[in-house]
C-alpha cells in the first residue's frame, strides 16, 4: 500500500472510467467497485455505454463509461462531476472533460494520443500539449508501451496484450487510493477462473501499474476513504437487475410457490432473465420465449397453473405485452411485469436511462384496466419492491407493474443482505378440493377472488378474456353486470393502498417548498434537498414508490407546503398524473430528457431559484 506520499482523507470521491467499448472500462470499474465494497465504503455506480455491439472506435459516439461514487459518508447517487477521470483515448477525454471538477486527477494512456486518434475524435490539437489540461493533475504513462514491454516474452499477440491496458490503470488506482493490489488480483482470479493465462497476464500488468504509480512524480498525494460505519451488518455490492431477480426468488420462498419467469431478452432487462436462470435448484423455472407476447402469455399460463409468475421487459416490450396485461387483469391472476425503462420512443436509446414509461404503465391498455404500479428507487431496493410486487399480486389477485430503469438495473449499490425470517409473509388463497367454489366470489376485505389450480376437484371454472358474470364466472354480455365487474376490479386495486406503509416525509412538516420525486430520481432529489436543508432553507422532501394507487396521505401531505416541485427524467408524466388526481394543488416541475440521471448540483440550483423567486 502507498506509504511515501501525503495521504488525504476524503468523505467521498467520484471516479469515472472511459474508453472504447473494448477497453475494459466496465470491468475495471466493477473491479474498483467490488474492492470498495470489501473495504466497507458506501457506493453507487452508473455504467453508461453505447447500444452498438461494436461502436465506432475512437469516436465520441463510441465512448463507454463507468462512474462510481464511493464514500465514508452515505452515498445516494453515482455522483456529479469526477474527482478522477480515466480516459484511455482522446475521444474519452474530450467527451468527459466537462464532467470533471477543477483540479481533478486525469489518467490517460499517452500512447493513444496520436494524430489519427485526434482525427477520429474531431480534436484539432493534442490536449496533453496545448494547455487544455493545465488546471488538472495529469498522469500520462505510455500504457500501451509499458504493457507490451512487460509481456514481451509472454507468447501472446499484441492485440491480446493491449487488452490488458485497463489493468495497468487499475494498478495506478490501487496505489492512488491506498489499496492492497492483492484485492484486484483476487478479483481477476475469480473473474477469469477458467482462463488462468488471462489471470497471469493481467496480474503482471496490474503489478506493473502499481509499481509505476509508486515511482512517478506526478502523484504527489494519495487518497483514503474510510469505511462507512453507519451501515452495520452484512452487505454486498449488487446491481438493480440482480436485486430484482433475488427479490422475486425471496417472494417465491416466502409464499411456498415455485417461481416461473417467461421473458424475451431486451436491453436493459435481460440480466434479470440471466440471473434467474442460474437458480434452478431454488425451484426457479425460466423460459426464453421467441417474442415479448409469448413471454407474458407463458407467464399467465404459469400463474393459471398455480405458480408465482413474472415477465421482464423494457418499454418497447411493454407495448407488445399490453393486450396480455389486460388478459391477466380481467382473469384476475397474479403476475408481476418488470419494466426496466430506457430512453424512447420506439427502439429509442436502448442502453440509456429515462423514466419514460409511466403513462404507458398507467393507461396503456384497452378498456378499464387499472393496474397497481410500484417504482424502485435504488439498485438495492429493487429487491424490496420486487418482493412487494409479488406480495401484492398474490394476495390481491392482480397483475402488478414494477418500474425500474437502466440507471438502477445496470447500476449498483450496497445492499444489506436480509434474514428471510424478517421478510413479510406472503399468503396465497387457493381453492380447496371438494369445497364450495365460485370463481369470482371475493374476500370481503380485499375483494380478491380465490385462486384455483387446474385439476382441483370441485373448482372447475372458465377463464379467458371475455367478461364474466359476478360471482359465478360464466361468460356475460349483460351491461349491468359489466359495469358492476368493472367497478369491483377497480375497487379491488384501490384497496391495495390500505396495505401501504405511511408515506415518508423528510424535513419540515410545513415549509415553503416540498420536493417530490418518484423512482430512481430519489437519490439526486434527496441529496439536493439535504444541501438546502443544511443551509437552513425552508424545504421538505418526499419520494413516491407506490404510484398507483397513490398513498392515501398524499393530499394531506401536499396541503402543508406552499410550493410543490416534481422532479422526473421525462417530460412531466408523474406531474400530469398528480394534476389529474389532485388538481387543487399548484405543481412546479423539473424535467430532464438527456438519457442521463439528474445531477445533484443542477437540482440544488433549480430549488434555490424557486425559493428565491418567492
Amino acid at each position: 500500500m502507498a506509504t511515501n506520499n501525503n495521504v488525504i482523507e476524503r468523505e467521498r470521491l467520484v471516479i469515472k472510467f472511459a474508453g472504447d467499448s473494448g477497453d475494459g472500462m466496465q470491468l475495471t470499474g466493477t473491479q474498483f467497485t467490488d474492492t470498495s465494497a470489501l473495504l466497507g465504503n458506501d457506493l453507487a455506480t452508473f455504467p453508461d455505454f453505447p447500444s452498438e455491439i461494436r461502436a465506432p472506435q475512437g469516436t465520441i459516439a463510441g465512448v463507454s463509461g463507468y462512474q462510481v461514487h464511493i464514500g465514508h459518508a452515505n452515498i445516494y447517487t453515482s455522483g456529479d462531476k469526477a474527482d478522477v477521470l480515466v480516459a484511455l483515448n482522446p475521444a474519452a477525454l474530450a467527451y468527459n472533460l466537462k464532467h470533471c471538477k477543477p483540479g481533478a486527477t486525469i489518467i490517460v494512456d499517452r500512447d493513444a494520443f496520436t494524430e489519427k486518434a485526434f482525427k477520429k475524435a474531431k480534436i484539432d490539437s493534442n490536449p496533453l500539449e496545448d494547455g487544455t489540461l493545465e488546471h488538472y493533475n495529469v498522469i500520462a504513462p505510455p500504457v500501451t508501451t509499458q504493457c507490451r514491454e512487460v509481456l514481451r516474452d509472454s507468447g501472446v499477440d499484441s492485440k491480446t496484450i493491449d487488452k490488458t491496458r485497463n489493468q495497468f490503470i487499475a494498478g495506478i488506482l490501487f496505489y492512488l487510493f491506498n489499496r492492497d493490489p492483492q484485492l484486484g488480483i483476487d478479483f481477476l482470479a475469480k473473474k477469469f477462473a477458467k482462463k488462468p493465462k488471462l489471470v497471469e497476464l493481467n496480474t503482471l500488468i496490474l503489478k506493473a501499474g502499481y509499481t509505476y504509480a509508486e515511482n512517478v512524480e506526478a502523484i504527489h498525494s494519495t487518497y483514503l476513504i474510510n469505511p462507512n460505519i453507519e451501515k452495520k451488518g452484512k452487505f454486498r455490492n449488487i446491481t438493480g437487475n440482480q436485486a430484482t431477480a433475488w427479490g422475486l426468488m425471496a417472494a417465491s420462498e416466502k409464499s411456498g410457490l415455485n417461481f416461473f419467469l417467461g421473458s424475451y431478452p431486451i436491453t436493459p432487462a435481460t440480466d434479470i432473465l440471466m440471473e434467474l436462470a442460474k437458480h434452478k435448484e431454488l425451484g426457479v423455472k425460466t423460459f426464453q420465449a421467441e417474442d415479448e407476447i409469448a413471454g407474458i402469455n407463458s407467464a399467465i399460463g404459469a400463474s393459471y397453473a398455480g405458480l408465482m409468475a413474472a415477465t421482464s421487459t423494457s418499454g418497447p416490450g411493454l407495448s407488445l405485452k399490453s393486450e396480455a396485461v389486460g388478459l391477466a387483469f380481467i382473469t384476475e391472476l397474479p403476475l408481476v411485469i418488470v419494466n426496466v425503462m430506457r430512453g424512447g420512443p420506439s427502439t429509442g436509446l436502448p442502453t440509456k436511462t429515462e423514466q419514460t414509461d409511466l403513462m404507458q404503465a398507467l393507461w396503456g391498455r384497452n378498456g378499464e384496466a387499472p393496474i397497481p404500479i410500484i417504482a424502485a428507487s435504488s439498485p438495492a431496493d429493487c429487491f424490496n419492491y420486487a418482493f412487494m410486487a409479488e406480495k401484492i399480486a398474490i394476495e390481491h389477485m392482480t397483475p402488478v407493474i414494477l418500474l425500474t430503469d437502466s440507471y438502477l438495473g445496470n447500476g449498483s449499490g450496497l445492499w444489506k443482505i436480509p434474514n428471510m425470517e424478517d421478510l413479510p409473509t406472503i399468503t396465497p388463497r387457493f381453492a380447496k378440493a371438494n369445497e364450495p367454489y365460485e370463481p369470482y366470489a371475493r374476500d370481503p376485505e380485499t375483494l380478491a377472488r380465490t385462486w384455483a389450480k387446474p385439476g382441483t376437484p370441485g373448482a372447475e371454472h372458465r377463464v379467458g378474456g371475455l367478461e364474466k358474470s359476478d360471482v359465478h364466472g360464466a361468460v356475460s354480455h349483460d351491461p349491468i353486470n359489466h359495469e358492476k365487474m368493472t367497478a369491483l376490479r377497480k375497487e379491488k386495486v384501490m384497496r391495495i393502498a390500505n396495505s401501504y406503509p405511511a408515506q415518508e416525509v423528510f424535513g419540515k412538516e410545513e415549509a415553503d417548498l416540498l420536493v417530490v420525486s418518484w423512482g430512481s430520481s430519489k437519490g439526486a432529489a434527496y441529496s439536493a434537498f439535504k444541501n438546502l436543508e443544511e443551509e437552513g432553507k425552508s424545504v421538505a422532501f418526499t419520494n413516491f414508490n407506490f404510484i398507483f394507487p397513490l398513498p392515501k396521505e398524499t393530499p394531506d401531505i401536499f396541503k402543508r407546503y406552499k410550493e410543490i416541485v416534481v422532479c422526473e427524467l421525462n417530460d412531466g408524466q408523474f406531474v400530469k398524473y398528480l394534476r389529474g388526481e389532485y388538481p387543487e394543488f399548484n405543481y412546479l416541475q423539473v424535467n430532464k430528457m438527456q438519457a442521463q440521471p439528474f445531477m445533484v448540483s443542477e437540482l440544488t440550483e433549480k430549488f434555490n431559484e424557486i425559493l428565491e423567486a418567492k
